[in-house]
């Protein structure tokens, strides 16, 4: 039954419902946003759903849609995100043309994350055509301000959205991801002493200790790990870095040794572990590095440039039923055995489903199409990726919520 019901789909129609998705230019925090908003709810509303839009903020809104069950089976929550980071140089096609061709289909925010997006929609609707009947609710959740910490999805918690069981449908080229690291950004400070360069014998360059220390930062692993596979998912970068003579960065006197340099870094930590412990760890290698240059004075702190929620580590066990589920209805459709772990890049990512385990306990799994083209010029989706998607959410719905 189950295979003949995935040959109903309509491939093409998935495929244009999609293009139509990339076609909203929806950059976070830009009226695009609530306008693909009220598209999702048209859409949902026109296959049956119990759809609305969910407000955030002062004229900012999301979309949220349930398929009501009769009763009796357990409930799946669906979580994607419609922002999209901006299009950047070297594209070659329309980032909002939404074109496919023979292999891909192409746009920005395709796999950051429409293609998830479209593909539990498409995985209800065909559901529903098919004349399928459920005990559980299916919930559409299509939130807003993800890549600001997951203020959307944080709004629908507090307003009371929450089921049995979840899906995060962000891009991990279907591997089953039942580990992440949580993410948070860092700022240090070293102030040297400056002298002219004819005594920079006397002086503390703070340059040229901020050279030492970032590759120490990035080769960093962090205490407290619980096992191998939580170090696994630690990684430090700096991806900002500027000096020159005080705060103010002076820039016009470079015959002077620089006395002051601020980097900015982003650090990913296991569920064992936490901020404090992370900021701990960079103090201490800022503590070797005062000891190597004398006189050297440092600082470090989270650095929040504006209110948003954290990025928390995520994990799951390979044994819960989600997982479960997920992997059989993955080796279903592909025939072999779903990847399945904390598995790169994916686990370095930060999601939403942080948010609904930590705020609500709930039992959950990162799993959605695309992620090998994320986030780069020309983003796109492997069409059989996409489509697979559907199917793999057409069986994990039939088995969460039970077939009346």
């Amino acid at each position: 039954m189950d295979h003949q019901l995935l040959e109903t789909i309509d491939e093409q129609k998935c495929l244009a419902f999609l293009a139509q998705m990339v076609k909203h230019k929806s950059y976070s925090a830009t009226p695009g946003e609530t306008k693909l908003a009220k598209f999702m709810v048209a859409q949902m509303m026109s296959i049956g759903l119990d759809a609305k839009l969910h407000k955030v903020d002062t004229d900012r809104y999301q979309a949220l849609g349930t398929l009501k069950g009769t009763g009796g089976g357990a409930s799946l929550l669906f979580n994607g995100h419609l922002d999209t980071n901006p299009a950047t140089e070297g594209w070659t096609v329309d980032p909002w043309g939404g074109l496919v061709d023979d292999k891909f289909i192409y746009g920005i925010g395709v796999s950051n994350m429409k293609a998830g997006d479209a593909a539990y929609f498409c995985a209800v609707k065909a559901l529903l055509d098919a004349g399928i009947k459920l005990r559980g609710d299916v919930i559409l959740t299509y939130v807003v301000g993800e890549l600001q910490g997951g203020i959307g999805t944080v709004k629908a918690i507090e307003d009371g959205v929450r089921a049995d069981y979840f899906i995060n449908s962000e891009p991990t080229d279907l591997q089953a991801l039942t580990m992440h690291s949580g993410a948070f950004v860092f700022a240090i400070e070293l102030t040297g002493i400056t002298r002219h360069m004819s005594n920079r014998n006397e002086a503390v360059d703070a340059i040229v200790a901020a050279c030492e220390l970032v590759p120490t930062i990035n080769a960093i692993s962090f205490s407290g790990a619980l096992n191998k596979e939580h170090e696994s998912v630690n990684r430090a970068n700096i991806g900002v870095i500027r000096g020159a003579l005080s705060p103010e960065f002076h820039d016009w006197r470079a015959p002077q040794v620089a006395d002051f340099v601020r980097l900015l870094g982003s650090a990913r930590y296991a569920p064992s572990q936490s901020e404090a412990s992370v900021l701990e760890d960079l103090r201490s290698a800022l503590d070797d590095l005062e000891t190597r240059y004398p006189g050297l004075k440092t600082k470090v702190s989270k650095h929040q440039a504006e209110e948003k929620p954290s990025m928390l580590p995520f994990e799951v066990s390979r044994e819960s039923r989600i997982v479960k589920t997920l992997n059989k209805s993955y080796k279903l459709v592909r025939g072999e055995s779903q990847p399945t772990g904390p598995i790169p890049p994916a686990c370095f990512f930060g999601t939403d489903a942080a948010h609904f385990q930590h705020r609500l306990g709930m039992e959950g799994i990162v799993c959605g199409p695309g992620g090998r083209y994320n986030t780069m010029p020309d983003e796109r989706v492997d069409i059989p990726d996409y489509l697979d998607m559907i199917k793999i959410y057409m069986l994990a719905i039939l088995e969460i919520c039970e077939v009346v």
